[in-house]
């Protein structure tokens, strides 16, 4: 069986969400005296000829790069996505005028990255994109539950945690505030985690899994690691090694304008359905804590069990501005609040 881009795009759909409710900005002063990065510009891309890229099924490798290093009979390396925009696995000279080239994403060659039609990353506000529905936890590690892995003495996810109705098990969407629903709360690798949440919503989606939110000290004891690291793979930042900045803040991306209004719109789903934003769990190999937990520096804030409001290691735009790496720490809001970049990951 194969698969043409085309057909990958019919599976993966287009993207989408909805504005709930109103936020605020995210980039705050420094503690270390760190600044917002320069920007960029990804405008002006036609379509991409999706019935032009073929990739054998039997070939393709997973999103987070894979084993397989080789290319593909037909001359691709595998399907790919981004932020949940399926894509293929070429050359950056064969991805062709209107689509963009995502690098990290892709086995081989540092030239062989991941190809989408800008078309792809387009952004329907009225529909919940459910990308997760298929996926299932793995088993437990060193006697925890599903999911989680031991650390010392206390269990955590291994991925930021994603959200399923708590009485079907049915999928819920990643880009929407889970409301008033019973939620519960998971733990997949290659699903698109739960941002848009609280803090009070992120601990009762833990304790409907029978689990609870991380304290600080467990936190940060599972991102630092024995050796008390500043990233969770070392101490020298690796810029790009964790989904851990983007050059140009997706509000403005996605608006078109830096006008102060758009910080009260950061709970509009589409803002981590862009290109470059939040990212499948377990897509950075290597932004891997000691133990085998993923992502605990960027991709998403991740809510702690302080009841005054903190959560933890920066998210894909920052991971700077309130501290380096696991020593991220924002205080800012209380456990009501939630936008676009608010995560979590359960403790047991």
């Amino acid at each position: 069986m194969r698969w043409t881009l085309a057909g990958w795009l019919t599976f993966g759909g287009l993207l989408a969400g909805s504005a709930l409710l109103a936020g605020c900005q995210t980039e705050r002063a420094s503690d270390d005296g760190g600044t917002p990065h320069a920007s960029f510009d990804a405008s002006g891309m036609d379509t991409l000829d999706v019935g032009a890229l073929n990739v054998g099924e039997e070939d393709a490798s997973s999103a987070d790069g894979g084993s397989d290093a080789g290319a593909a009979s037909d001359g691709g390396f595998g399907v790919c996505s981004v932020s949940g925009a399926p894509g293929v696995c070429i050359s950056m000279g064969d991805c062709p005028a209107g689509s963009m080239s995502v690098a990290g994403l892709c086995p081989g060659p540092a030239d062989i990255q991941c190809c989408i039609p800008e078309s792809a990353t387009m952004c329907d506000p009225d529909v919940h994109l459910l990308p997760n529905e298929d996926l299932i936890e793995a088993p437990g590690e060193g006697g925890c539950p599903s999911g989680m892995l031991r650390v010392s003495t206390f269990c955590i996810q291994r991925f930021e945690a994603s959200l399923v109705d708590a009485d079907t098990g049915a999928s819920l969407s990643p880009f929407f505030n889970p409301g008033t629903a019973r939620a519960r709360a998971v733990s997949l690798r290659g699903a698109i985690p739960q941002g848009y949440i609280s803090g009070t919503q992120a601990a009762a989606a833990c304790a409907e899994a029978g689990l609870r939110l991380c304290t600080d000290t467990e936190w940060l004891a599972a991102c630092r690691g024995s050796a008390s690291l500043t990233y969770p793979y070392g101490n020298t930042r690796e810029v790009g090694r964790c989904n851990d900045h983007r050059d140009r803040h997706p509000a403005v991306e996605y608006f078109g304008t830096s006008a102060s209004w758009i910080y009260s719109e950061l709970d509009h789903p589409c803002l981590s359905q862009l290109p470059m934003s939040l990212a499948p769990t377990g897509s950075f190999t290597g932004c891997a804590s000691e133990g085998g937990a993923f992502d605990m520096m960027g991709n998403l804030h991740e809510w702690t069990a302080d009841p005054a409001g903190t959560f933890r290691g920066g998210f894909y735009v920052d991971t700077r501005i309130n501290g380096d790496g696991c020593r991220y720490r924002t205080t800012a809001h209380d456990v009501g609040h939630w936008d676009y970049s608010t995560g979590f990951r359960c403790c047991s």
